[in-house]
């Protein structure tokens, strides 16, 4: 096995480059790539795609997030969060539970959304935290996000008189800035807020339950021998294959469509396939229902082998083509000669 994802639980206090920089020395596999970043504060889901798996992050950027967050009253950083430098305090004794739960009324379909400073978002070139470090101001423009579903799962003000903390839990898109929700939040109801904690429960199909820890993996690689001398190659060591996801797992809302051998060849050497030549084909789900702009219909192709998994071997994406009125290939995955 060269190829698969891994649904990596971060640690806090981790970037997810480094979370790449261990899973290398780990496995021994140097291409490896993320699939969505986490601020070194977060913890949870960060699948992580091995080999050719890297082609498939594209794909996953209709998939939604789910985070759970936890917020405190009263106190606004340079970061939205609370590793950043306080730069407003406020007593929060007169905020009720009735005005939490109105403060969050706006976050629901689409909104705008200004991306934090201190933030990977590029304007003109550079990384926003360049800027923020660097003690430059620039306009930031807002942009849309979808927020699916969000709910407040506690409101503490047992801490100190005249702070609290919120508990929350919200499905999004892409690009959401939870810390930004806090410090929106926070605006609404007068006091400023702040990110505390945060864990991201599920991107896409990948959950926090279904996850597996560096330190687990670690202690796999040293059980195994593979530890402290690593040799580096492409091959998934066996011991890890348990752990893999094929390439295709995340792809759980495209449609699917099966062929014979010989004409899943036709497709690996770029032919077009129209439906007829399939021996079935499974529509896609509506995977723009929140989308501002319609997409393509995306499919899964495989081809009949009672050798693989399932029966049948994953060959590549497609798209439906309404010129060609066939299945296109978008993304090839295997060889005609395998």
């Amino acid at each position: 096995m060269k190829d698969g994802i891994l649904n990596i639980y971060k640690p806090s206090g981790m970037t997810s480059h480094d979370v790449i920089y261990k899973l290398r020395k780990i496995l021994g596999i140097k291409k490896l790539g993320h699939t969505g970043t986490l601020d070194p504060l977060a913890t949870g889901v960060l699948p992580v795609c091995i080999g050719k798996a890297t082609r498939v992050c594209e794909y996953l950027d209709g998939d939604f997030k789910k985070y759970r967050c936890t917020m405190v009253l009263g106190i606004e950083t340079d970061t939205q969060d609370v590793t950043g430098e306080i730069i407003g305090t406020a007593d929060t004794t007169g905020i009720s539970v009735e005005d939490i739960y109105k403060a969050f009324e706006g976050f629901s379909g689409w909104i705008d959304q200004k991306p934090p400073m201190y933030s990977a978002v590029r304007v003109n070139g550079r990384r926003l935290y360049e800027y923020a470090r660097a003690g430059e101001e620039i306009e930031v423009k807002t942009r849309k996000v979808f927020i699916r579903k969000l709910e407040i799962d506690t409101i503490d003000f047992s801490q100190d008189i005249g702070t609290g903390k919120v508990t929350f839990t919200v499905e999004c898109s892409k690009g959401t800035y939870i810390r930004t929700i806090c410090q929106d939040a926070g605006k609404a109801l007068g006091c400023g807020a702040s990110m505390e904690s945060l864990e991201r429960l599920a991107s896409g199909r990948f959950t926090a339950e279904d996850a597996v820890t560096l330190e687990e993996l670690r202690r796999t690689a040293e059980d195994a021998g593979l530890l402290p001398d690593r040799k580096f190659g492409e091959e998934i060591p066996e011991v890890f294959e348990k752990y893999v996801y094929g390439i295709d797992y995340p792809l759980y809302r495209f449609g699917e469509a099966v062929m014979t051998p010989e004409t899943g060849r036709k497709f690996i050497d770029g032919w077009h396939i129209a439906y007829g030549e399939c021996i079935s084909v499974n529509e896609p789900e509506v995977v723009n229902e929140d989308s501002q702009k319609p997409g393509r219909r995306m499919y899964k192709m495989y081809a009949r082998d009672m050798a693989a998994a399932g029966g049948k071997r994953f060959l590549g994406v497609a798209f439906y083509s309404d010129k060609y009125k066939k299945l296109v290939a978008d993304k090839v995955f295997a060889r005609s000669d395998n």
